[in-house]
């Protein structure tokens, strides 16, 4: 990395120097550890946990179904430590789960999966029952039911007639869960349960509510509950905060607002006399297939039951934010050696940081793949964006080089090829733009995969398909107005991606104002 004699040295560190360290900052600023008052505590035991046996590559869909005791084991030694009980939603594959929870001390509240099918839910209902009749020291309450409503699988009045089939014939306290709302809809299943369960996830309601808000959004909900219910007892039987996924209007995913959410959840439930139930024990990654990449992160634990630190001690939103500052690091060197010596002092002062921003768009992208990519196809096409990244960093150091010998046979190849760089950006634009206007409510917004090349060919044009980029122009363009509508302009990742795609519209309109030139 030497300099030519039109490009002094000084300039040239000063400005690497000032470039790591601004990569240094941003990967810090991400991650850095943030201390909270802990919600358990060693001597101090939550109440309860949802608990869905599957681990990072199992699914409820797997065929043959079978989930081995020795992984519940597991499971219920690291909950114990955390937890009074579990809260469990199908009886299928799952009926050794009592005895396993009387090894470890725990209590169960065992619950049926009611859907649309009655020769289903009279398969749980019959396990239930046998379960809870066997176990009667261990299962605490049965659940007939979990969203049932939400989903329209079932009307209340059948809901409520499975519930008093149960009810003749176990001993436990007998409910149904679901959202708060799907209760006030459905007035004939009160009646019919010895205890109201309500599900309070504030980032999931119609009008979300941002983590500030959050907490008294629950406690003005479990108030009124207690009070148009009474005599009978209120169960949170779900709350909890995502630790990833796309923000909906201020409610914003995050591993230190799940934190928050917990705790202070905890503290206020336990001051209050409530009981309650934390959704979930473990992430479970099969959820993205119907939720997205939100969907598989509620979990105090993360798929491989590792602490996510949502319960005690320092929580990070992203715990190994040093590996991606030492990978980023590394891209950021191999594009200024690509590049080699400067063309000039300005060139000396903007291919640093050329090259930083392209290292942190491509590792921070690749960090988002990495949480919302499901399938084959979405790795693919997350890779390809990671190879158009890599391609156009390497156009844009190489434009900011003392070119020569082999460097100036790259850049011609990149040179001549720029117009479809940009086109494939424009494309994806597209692409990702639609699916966000038409089908946005479990898609993330992936502003950093777009935004180097939106930058590059904004400050660079270059000549591409005229026809091509002329309608991918209009597409994203048209695009941004609704989208920012539907979102809100209190989501700030939705206002990031607006302001990418806007980059990226004035980026192809002069590519073709420089075409017709």
């Amino acid at each position: 990395m030497t300099t030519s004699p039109r490009a002094p040295l000084l300039p040239y560190l000063f400005a690497l120097l000032l470039a790591l360290a601004a990569l240094g900052a941003a990967w810090y600023w991400v991650g850095k550890p943030v201390i909270l008052a802990d919600a358990a505590t060693p001597t101090h035991k939550l109440q309860c946990a949802s608990y869905t046996p599957f681990g990072k590559d199992q699914s409820p869909f797997d065929q043959p179904f079978q989930i081995r005791p020795e992984q519940v084991e597991t499971d219920f030694t690291q909950l114990a430590k955390r937890f009074e009980c579990v809260r469990t939603y199908s009886m299928t594959g799952l009926e050794m789960l009592p005895d396993i929870a009387r090894k470890h001390g725990l209590k169960v509240l065992l619950g049926a999966w009611i859907n649309g099918n009655p020769a289903d839910n009279q398969k749980e209902i019959d396990a239930l029952v046998k379960a809870a009749n066997a176990n009667p020291d261990v299962v605490d309450a049965v659940i007939v039911g979990n969203e049932s409503l939400l989903r329209k699988e079932v009307t209340g009045a059948q809901l409520a007639k499975l519930i008093a089939e149960v009810k003749g014939q176990v001993k436990q306290p007998v409910t149904y869960a679901d959202v708060w709302e799907f209760w006030i809809k459905h007035p004939e299943v009160a009646p019919a349960v010895d205890f109201i369960t309500i599900h309070l996830l504030p980032y999931w309601e119609d009008d979300p509510t941002g983590i500030d808000a959050a907490l008294n959004q629950v406690a003005n909900v479990r108030r009124s509950f207690g009070t148009a219910y009474a005599p009978k007892d209120i169960l949170i039987g779900e709350t909890g905060w995502p630790s990833e996924g796309r923000q909906r209007e201020t409610a914003l995913p995050s591993r230190v607002n799940e934190a928050l959410f917990i705790r202070g959840f905890v503290k206020m439930a336990e001051e209050n006399g409530w009981k309650y139930n934390l959704i979930e024990a473990f992430d479970q990654p099969w959820k993205r297939d119907s939720e997205g990449a939100v969907g598989g992160y509620w979990g105090l634990f993360d798929a491989d039951r590792q602490d996510k630190g949502i319960l005690a001690g320092p929580v990070s939103n992203l715990p190994h934010w040093p590996l991606w500052l030492g990978a980023s690091g590394l891209l950021l060197l191999a594009a200024l050696v690509l590049a080699g010596r400067p063309a000039s002092t300005r060139t000396a002062l903007l291919l640093p940081f050329t090259a930083a921003l392209g290292a942190a768009s491509i590792l921070g992208w690749s960090e988002l793949a990495l949480i919302t990519s499901r399938y084959w196809g979405e790795w693919l096409w997350a890779a390809a964006l990671v190879g158009l990244n890599l391609l156009v960093l390497a156009h844009a150091v190489l434009a900011l080089s003392a070119r020569g010998g082999w460097r100036e046979r790259a850049f011609a190849w990149l040179e001549a090829r720029g117009g479809w760089w940009l086109a494939a950006a424009g494309f994806a634009g597209a692409v990702l733009m639609l699916g966000l206007v038409f089908d946005s409510r479990y898609r993330s917004f992936p502003s950093l995969a777009l935004l180097l090349p939106a930058l590059v060919y904004l400050c660079r044009p270059v000549r591409g398909p005229r026809r091509e980029i002329a309608l991918l122009t209009a597409i994203v363009g048209a695009g941004i107005a609704p989208q920012l509508y539907q979102e809100g302009l209190h989501n700030l990742q939705a206002i990031g991606w607006a302001l990418t795609c806007a980059l990226l519209v004035i980026a192809l309109w002069r590519s073709l104002r420089h075409s017709r030139g």
